[in-house]
């Protein structure tokens, strides 16, 4: 018989998930044992604006309020931190609700440009419902950046390095990607992390915007491919670099050169490919 799937794996009595949760596997290959070990939560994460549901993702249920702001900036639903009022959040049979509260004017915006985004972890584009809402320009150009090109390699290994140091959800799962702002010296300055690279690179958005940081002052590394909605997201945060430890698609090639955005890929200790 097959086993039944609980109706939902969330308690509303429950205080909010913890970002790892621990379990028992059985280990094969030798001896089987049972031993104890970290695992990454993931939970359908749904924002609210004003009532009216936006978009739900699947999500690490840790920084919640930097991925509520940085998920609405990078997405456009609202134009400046100040647009976005005030963040409740709430614990449900099913998830977690963010009810996001913004001004009127991002409330007319959002019901003319209704998008239902039920999202996976990974995916950039979930429900947009036609090509007209996929490509964003960047509101203001994107900064020239602030590291001299003979000095790019010593930097980027320094912000690799000191991103994969400063990750303890990855270090004690497996099963994490991060996201890093680093000054023009390399040095990882705020880390974000969650199951979903998009994720991440959202909540360190918001995270940087909540406090005022001049986002042309530095860059972003992350730890995963660079896809177009990554260097979009960069380029829209005012980012003049986006360096990540695996490969870029073509259409984040292409997108990162239309708009100004260094584009670094495969950044590996003493090594990195510049495609833009």
């Amino acid at each position: 018989m097959n086993p039944t799937c609980p109706t939902s794996p969330f308690d509303t009595e429950a205080p909010l998930p913890s970002a790892l949760v621990t379990v028992r596997p059985t280990r094969l290959g030798g001896p089987a044992r049972e031993d104890e070990e970290w695992v990454a939560e993931e939970v359908p994460v749904a924002l609210e604006y004003n009532g009216l549901s936006q978009a739900v993702m699947l999500a690490t249920p840790l920084d919640l309020e930097d991925f509520a702001l940085g998920f609405s900036l990078s997405e456009g639903l609202i134009a400046t931190p100040a647009d976005l009022l005030d963040i409740e959040i709430q614990t449900r049979p099913n998830g977690v609700a963010l009810q996001l509260r913004v001004t009127a004017r991002c409330e007319l915006l959002l019901k003319e440009r209704r998008r239902s985004m039920a999202g996976r972890t990974g995916c950039g584009l979930c429900g947009t419902d036609n090509l007209d809402q996929v490509f964003r320009p960047p509101a203001q150009p994107v900064p020239a950046l602030p590291v001299d090109r003979s000095q790019l390699i010593p930097v980027l290994s320094r912000a690799m390095r000191e991103l994969a140091e400063a990750q303890p959800l990855q270090q004690r799962s497996g099963g994490i990607h991060a996201a890093a702002w680093c000054g023009p010296d390399g040095a990882v300055r705020l880390v974000r992390e969650d199951v979903g690279r998009h994720n991440a690179l959202d909540k360190l958005i918001g995270a940087l915007a909540r406090a005022g940081t001049d986002t042309a002052a530095g860059f972003a590394a992350v730890t995963s491919r660079a896809s177009f909605e990554m260097v979009q997201k960069a380029a829209g945060a005012g980012m003049p670099m986006l360096a990540a430890v695996s490969a870029p698609t073509h259409l984040a090639i292409r997108t990162a050169q239309a708009c100004g955005l260094t584009l670094a890929g495969f950044v590996r200790e003493g090594r990195a490919t510049l495609y833009s």
